[in-house]
């Protein structure tokens, strides 16, 4: 959409009129949404909610409404209404626009805001020393006491979310100082077939270094080489989801230069949220007479991991893992990014893999971002959805290709008892070359 399109009547809502006119009311969205299949509440489906930002586009209600806060936040950004809807809404970018004129209304959202998305997630020391403090907290046995105490359970009031938080915390491998990534990886063999600069992530980085240094080792073994650029930062995903759309385009401004300077052909990232985004950095960026060119560029190179593996010929040199596996569609690989078959691909091509699908694969887990800690109550119900499908596949191991996924999916594995491994496709798929190397 061009910089000149026409605007709400409100000036200040950051989206086309046509965005919101473009929405029929047809209602084919409804049973995808989540809220709507748990709540039954129609100003908790896509149709109430655009009906509502219309309404303050037109001055008919204001952004500080308490009930149009509650039903605006409590929408996933899944974007699986996007799949089923016949017109083609943008709903995930109104949905967007309209939390961006939401001012935060409670000591727990300005927190949020003010100090962990605008100071934390900005600050690579500041995630460095969060990543290392919690490596601490699980090494030094002190997680295994307040697990096995139930102290953080038994919290009053609102310090009872931080039992909540805690719960979600995934096992940390790897040493107690976080491992610098290498600048540079050359291709294991032969001329690069492509020069790939490696997108590492915040959280990512911090939890899922393993899964960085996999998807370095599965590029170079197919030729190409792999470069992890210095100084890049938090790509903004959580920020444009929480309507801090401002600090998101000063990240996506500092990415992008950062990566323009490392003359790859592709920028490649392994987790779905970040790569949804930043696949619309064209669309933040667009009403920036300096950067939209730029950022129009940056987005034609970016690339999921899964998406660009699958186009090399990877299915050579592996090593039998004999699992009964099933598959979880991330919401912003499937819905956002449109991406369903190439992780499939990466998974059928392993020897002795059996992949079993489960009932609605792409129906939200509950992670959606941070939504898991901001409504523990709502994600848990659909947790509880998608686990009872899970369950039934029987399945060994859950192959999921976004962090916020594996993190919500292996709470649910562990509440439940359930002896299952939950690990992303691309480490899947290293495992089964060392098993290759070792045979």
């Amino acid at each position: 959409m061009a910089a000149t399109a026409e605007r709400t009547h409100n000036p200040r809502l950051d989206v086309p009129r046509s965005f919101i006119k473009q929405c029929v009311h047809c209602g084919l969205c409804l049973n995808y949404c989540p809220t709507y299949r748990v709540l039954g509440n129609e100003l908790d489906s896509p149709r109430g909610r655009i009906y509502q930002i219309r309404a303050l586009s037109e001055g008919r209600i204001t952004a500080d409404n308490p009930k149009f806060r509650e039903h605006i936040y409590r929408c996933l950004d899944c974007r699986a209404c996007e799949t089923a809807c016949p017109s083609g809404v943008d709903y995930g970018r109104l949905v967007e626009a309209a939390r961006a004129e939401i001012e935060a209304a409670t000591t727990g959202e300005k927190v949020t805001r003010d100090v962990v998305l605008k100071r934390v997630f900005t600050s690579p020391t500041a995630l460095d020393a969060f990543g290392t403090a919690t490596r601490l907290y699980q090494k030094s046995g002190v997680q295994r006491i307040v697990r096995g105490t139930g102290v953080l359970n038994k919290l009053p009031g609102p310090l009872k979310k931080l039992g909540e938080m805690e719960s979600m915390l995934p096992e940390i491998p790897g040493p107690l100082l976080p491992t610098r990534l290498p600048e540079t990886v050359a291709p294991r063999s032969g001329a690069a077939t492509y020069r790939v600069a490696l997108i590492s992530g915040c959280v990512a980085q911090q939890f899922f270094a393993g899964t960085n240094e996999s998807t370095i080792a599965v590029l170079a073994r197919n030729g190409c080489e792999v470069v992890t650029p210095r100084g890049q930062k938090c790509c903004g995903a959580l920020h444009v989801h929480a309507g801090e759309r401002e600090t998101a385009r000063q990240l996506a401004r500092h990415n992008i230069a950062t990566f323009e300077r490392t003359g790859a052909d592709f920028y490649v990232i392994n987790a779905a949220g970040c790569g949804s985004t930043l696949k619309e950095y064209g669309e933040l960026l667009e009403d920036d007479p300096i950067w939209a060119e730029r950022a129009h560029a940056f987005t034609q190179k970016v690339r999921d991991v899964n998406e660009l593996v699958a186009t090399l010929d990877f299915a050579h040199d592996l090593g039998r893992i004999e699992k009964r596996v099933t598959y979880q569609d991330a919401c912003h690989l499937a819905h956002g990014q449109r991406i369903r078959e190439a992780p499939r691909q990466i998974i059928r091509a392993i020897p002795g893999v059996e992949l079993v699908e489960m009932a609605e694969p792409d129906f939200c887990c509950g992670s959606a971002g941070i939504y898991n800690l901001t409504h523990p109550d709502m994600a848990a119900r659909l947790l509880e959805l998608k686990m009872a499908n899970v369950e039934a596949t029987r399945a060994e191991m859950v192959v999921a290709p976004n962090p916020g996924c594996i993190i919500q999916i292996a709470a649910g594995v562990r509440q439940r008892g359930l002896p299952m491994e939950v690990i992303h496709p691309i480490d899947l798929l290293e495992r089964s070359y060392r098993l290759g190397e070792a045979r």
